[in-house]
């Protein structure tokens, strides 16, 4: 793809030799009357950037005009070169959606304000105002893929032109082309753009980087051109015995490809196989398998480098399959091999076959899985609490590496790499992820966290009791997976903060002799107004999670002036029983690990809810100066799950000694979390075990079992 070099502006009158250029262009594919509206856009636009210019000097309209001549490339339809052309009116420029709607229809209007930046949008740090530009963007890209292509247009554009900005702004850009946009062309199937904007972004980001690597992938190429001509030559004359015609196209790798891939897989230049490759393309699928049954009778393949993704497509459609030979004198050359619809799809993707493309005809593959991957995000979007989290999660779905799976009917799911059996229930279903116990992988039982590898066919075990856990998400990698977790669990949370929250507010209403139901509705009502509350349940919400202070509540509903605390003893309340499953607004103290049995008090922190401590914590003191932060608390009868605890133990230093220990803390039903040393000598080494228990007594019996281990000094328990 070539920019668009505009000369010197013309006069009011005269169209510029650029727009004519680009008039070139579409009247290949475009019927006259779409060509005058696209003049007609053109004029309106260059009316309305009249006295605007770029860092570079050039009228600004030569860039709207360049982007449009990119989609005209691509072969777009008039209104999406409409919308490129005029793409920055409604921002920058008195220019009003109306106008646009008016004299060119709703649906340029439309991709205008769906390409339109949202300056005007404050948020409180640059990071969140990035973050909810991008949510934007995606999500009216979600509703027209044509907006993200001219988004795409616009900012490859703008990377060809990057040497007018300052260095700091090269940089930012460059960084954000890397790690969003170049990603987001190749999850669309758009390679040509993905391989010009990681190149453009590498040079300007790794200037010093990208001409070393550049300069080695000359050489390479230049010593390696005899050896890829003598493969070509051989292809060709093989094919050309066995009837099939074929286009062979050298390919060489780009500098970004390399660089990333030395980087990851920590490997030197020299080992990088496929530098230099070779591009077959024929006419029909079933000619791709002949061509490669051919190759790899004239050269013998490298093990474990072939891969067919004609069979098994990659999520953004692309197709082709690629084996690696061992050419002349050992040299390692990369094969791809595909039809000419194949190539064309792998090089634009969604925007391949667009203007042939009607209501009644079928997507491309490309386009297909682009719409399924884009409705996915309306969910995510619904469920994400802020703009941040909602593109943390979907950044995970635009990197390329994945791994393609087999659903016990022959289905195919892919997913991103290091995915595990739990992200795959989630990619069939949600409701299959939220019940999920296990998998079977290839007939084999395995625990859901299994890392999953590509071929596996897996199948997944359910029970209607099972529900999502919290170290789910320590394992899971996928962005709908992860999701859905946090959507769960926040409910539950939700449910457990009222459930607290009323508990609380009731015990500080029964120190001062009311109650919740004595306050009169007009009270409540007008309070939670006062305070932009919807209605009580947030309330109670916002006392559990420590954002507001129980006594102080009570006291503004009943009136009651002075405060609860220091200088007055409030009357004895009953104290809060917990369980220890209150899931996220109980949490236990890392200082001192109370466990069920031992005594205990809670502490209100704000954002995180009750923070449960051992009377005995030496932080208890500090504690006591914040006395409405105090929160009377003792355990239920009922309290399930482990809970964690330290021991110090002093034992014999010589070799054997840490698994005899972890021996005894295993026999006694116990798991540890960590263990490290503290002191050494050369009699005696003091340990620190991190373990779980479910109370006094499991703990009394762990340190009955390690006392009896024959190697053990002395033991005891941490706190603080």
């Amino acid at each position: 793809m070539a920019a668009v070099s505009p000369p010197p502006a013309a006069g009011p009158d005269e169209i510029p030799a650029y727009v004519l250029a680009l008039e070139d262009k579409l009247a290949t594919y475009l019927p006259a009357s779409s060509v005058a509206r696209v003049r007609e856009a053109f004029r309106l636009g260059a009316a309305a950037h009249a006295g605007q210019t770029r860092r570079s000097g050039e009228p600004y309209i030569t860039h709207p005009v360049a982007v449009a001549g990119i989609l005209a490339e691509l072969k777009l339809d008039v209104e999406a070169v409409i919308a490129a052309i005029l793409h920055d009116t409604i921002e920058d420029t008195p220019v009003k959606r109306g106008d646009l709607e008016q004299r060119f229809g709703a649906e340029v209007a439309d991709l205008v304000e769906g390409v339109t930046k949202l300056d005007k949008v404050q948020f409180r740090t640059a990071q969140e105002a990035n973050a909810e530009s991008f949510r934007k963007m995606l999500l009216a890209m979600a509703r027209d893929l044509r907006v993200i292509l001219i988004k795409l247009a616009d900012r490859l554009h703008n990377m060809r032109t990057l040497d007018a900005m300052s260095r700091a702004s090269r940089e930012r850009i460059a960084r954000e082309t890397l790690d969003i946009y170049a990603p987001i062309a190749q999850r669309l199937g758009m390679n040509a753009f993905k391989a010009e904007l990681q190149d453009l972004g590498f040079r300007a980001l790794y200037p010093m980087r990208h001409r070393v690597l550049s300069q080695r992938i000359r050489q390479t190429y230049g010593s390696r051109r005899e050896t890829v001509s003598r493969i070509e030559a051989a292809i060709t004359a093989r094919l050309g015995q066995m009837g099939i015609g074929a286009r062979m196209v050298s390919r060489v790798k780009s500098p970004w490809s390399i660089y990333t891939k030395m980087r990851s897989e920590h490997k030197t230049f020299a080992q990088v196989l496929d530098v230099v490759g070779v591009r077959l393309v024929v006419a029909e699928t079933m000619q791709c398998y002949i061509a490669l049954g051919a190759v790899h009778a004239l050269y013998k393949p490298v093990d474990a480098r072939f891969k067919d993704f004609i069979a098994i497509p990659k999520a953004n459609g692309y197709q082709s399959l690629h084996t690696t030979l061992f050419g002349p004198n050992g040299t390692p050359i990369e094969v791809q091999i595909r039809t000419e619809d194949m190539d064309l799809l792998a090089e634009r993707g969604v925007a391949a076959h667009w203007t042939y493309k009607t209501e009644a005809a079928p997507a491309n593959g490309a386009q297909a899985r682009a719409r399924e991957w884009l409705s996915n995000l309306l969910t995510q979007e619904s469920r994400a609490t802020s703009s941040l989290e909602f593109v943390e999660n979907v950044k995970v779905d635009l990197f390329p590496d994945e791994v393609y799976l087999f659903t016990p009917k022959g289905d195919i799911l892919a997913l991103p790499r290091n995915a595990t059996a739990l992200d795959f229930a989630y990619a069939v279903h949600t409701r299959v992820g939220d019940h999920a116990v296990a998998a079977r992988v290839d007939k084999k039982l395995v625990p859901l966290r299994t890392r999953l590898v590509s071929g596996q066919t897996v199948e997944v075990i359910t029970a209607p009791s099972a529900v999502p856990s919290p170290n789910w998400l320590e394992f899971v990698v996928s962005a709908k997976a992860r999701i859905a977790i946090r959507h769960f669990l926040k409910r539950l949370q939700h449910e457990d903060a009222i459930e607290l929250g009323h508990r609380m507010l009731d015990r500080a209403l029964d120190e001062i002799d009311s109650s919740l139901d004595a306050i009169p509705p007009p009270v409540l009502e007008a309070y939670l107004s006062e305070n932009r509350l919807r209605r009580l349940e947030d309330l109670l919400s916002e006392i559990a999670m420590g954002n507001r202070m129980p006594q102080q509540v009570a006291q503004a509903l009943t009136r009651e002036q002075g405060e609860l605390g220091l200088g007055r003893k409030p009357r004895r309340g009953e104290k809060i029983l917990i369980t220890g499953a209150e899931r996220g607004v109980v949490t236990f103290g890392a200082c001192c690990h109370p466990i069920p049995g031992d005594e205990v008090m809670g502490f209100l922190s704000a954002g995180k809810g009750v923070v449960v401590h051992q009377m005995a914590c030496p932080n208890v003191p500090e504690f006591r100066r914040n006395p409405e932060r105090w929160v009377p608390i003792d355990w239920d009868r009922n309290v399930q799950g482990e809970f964690r605890c330290a021991l110090k133990i002093v034992v014999d230093n010589k070799p054997g000694v840490l698994a005899t220990v972890a021996a005894a803390i295993a026999e006694a039903e116990s798991n540890i979390e960590n263990v490290e040393y503290q002191e050494r000598d050369i009699h005696t080494a003091a340990l620190l075990f991190t373990i779980e228990v479910r109370g006094r007594t499991h703990l009394a019996e762990v340190m009955r079992r390690v006392r009896r281990a024959g190697v053990v000094h002395a033991l005891s328990r941490v706190v603080g």
